[in-house]
C-alpha cells in the first residue's frame, strides 16, 4: 500500500484534476472517446484480443482506461479473463473514483462491478484480473515479472510529470512487452517518441483525439 494518495480538485464538479500536476485525469471534451481512440484503437483493440491477453498501464487514475478495455473485452465476446496490470504512484480514493466515473454512464455496468469489489492491490472479477501496483513505476516496473501484449502509457503530461516518461522507464516498458506487442499514448512529445525508439520500438506519430493533433503508437518488432 502506498502511503500517499491523489489530491484532487474538480472542474465543472465532475472532472478530477491533480493538484500535484495541475492536469486533468481525462479529456475535458470526452474522456471515454479519447480512451477508445488513443488506447484501444492505438493498440489495435479489440481486434487483437485473444485468451490470456495482458494489458499493462502507467497511471491507473480513475480506472477509466481499464473499464473501457474491460467493456470492449466482454463486448467482443471474450469469456476468459483479461489481465490488466497498472502502476500508480498516487492512487485515487474509491469515493473519488466513483464520483469521476459518474461522467460515463455508458460504462456503469462495468464500473458498478469494479467499485463494488475494489479496495486496492488485486481484484478478480471473472472476466477481469486486475492488479494495481502502487508506488513509483521507476522502482516497481523493473521488479515486475510480467509481459504485456499492449501498454497504455497514460501518465500526466510529460511537461508536468517527466519522471513517468524517461528513457530508462521506456526501456523497461520495452523489456516487459511481448514480441509484436504494442504501446500507445496521447502524447507526441519528441523526447517520449525518441525514448521509445531508442528502447527498440518502431514508433509512429498518428492523429490525436480532439484538440490534440498527434499521438504516438509503438510496436515491438
Amino acid at each position: 500500500m502506498a502511503d500517499q494518495h491523489a489530491e484532487l480538485s474538480w472542474k465543472e464538479d465532475r472532472i478530477p484534476v491533480s493538484d500535484r500536476f495541475d492536469d486533468p485525469y481525462f479529456s475535458l471534451q470526452n474522456g471515454l472517446e479519447e480512451t477508445r481512440h488513443v488506447f484501444l484503437a492505438g493498440n489495435d483493440l479489440p481486434a487483437r484480443f485473444e485468451p490470456g491477453f495482458h494489458i499493462a498501464e502507467l497511471g491507473f487514475g480513475t480506472g477509466l482506461n481499464m473499464l473501457t478495455a474491460w467493456s470492449a473485452w466482454e463486448s467482443s465476446g471474450q469469456t476468459g479473463a483479461l489481465h490488466f496490470t497498472s502502476f500508480e504512484a498516487l492512487p485515487m480514493a474509491p469515493v473519488d473514483m466513483a464520483r469521476a466515473l459518474q461522467a460515463f454512464p455508458e460504462l456503469q455496468p462495468w464500473s458498478a462491478r469494479f467499485l463494488g469489489a475494489w479496495k486496492s492491490g488485486t481484484c478478480d472479477l471473472g472476466t477481469l484480473r486486475l492488479t494495481v501496483i502502487e508506488g513509483d513505476a521507476r522502482q516497481q516496473l523493473p521488479a515486475w515479472s510480467g509481459q504485456a501484449d499492449a501498454w497504455f502509457l497514460d501518465g500526466f503530461s510529460p511537461a508536468k510529470n517527466p519522471e513517468l516518461w524517461g528513457e530508462d522507464l521506456m526501456q523497461q516498458v520495452y523489456g516487459h512487452t511481448r514480441a509484436k506487442g504494442t504501446a500507445a499514448t496521447y502524447t507526441a512529445a519528441g523526447f517520449v517518441r525518441r525514448g521509445l525508439q531508442d528502447a527498440g520500438f518502431a514508433v509512429t506519430r498518428s492523429p490525436g483525439y480532439g484538440r490534440k493533433r498527434h499521438m504516438t503508437q509503438a510496436v515491438k518488432p
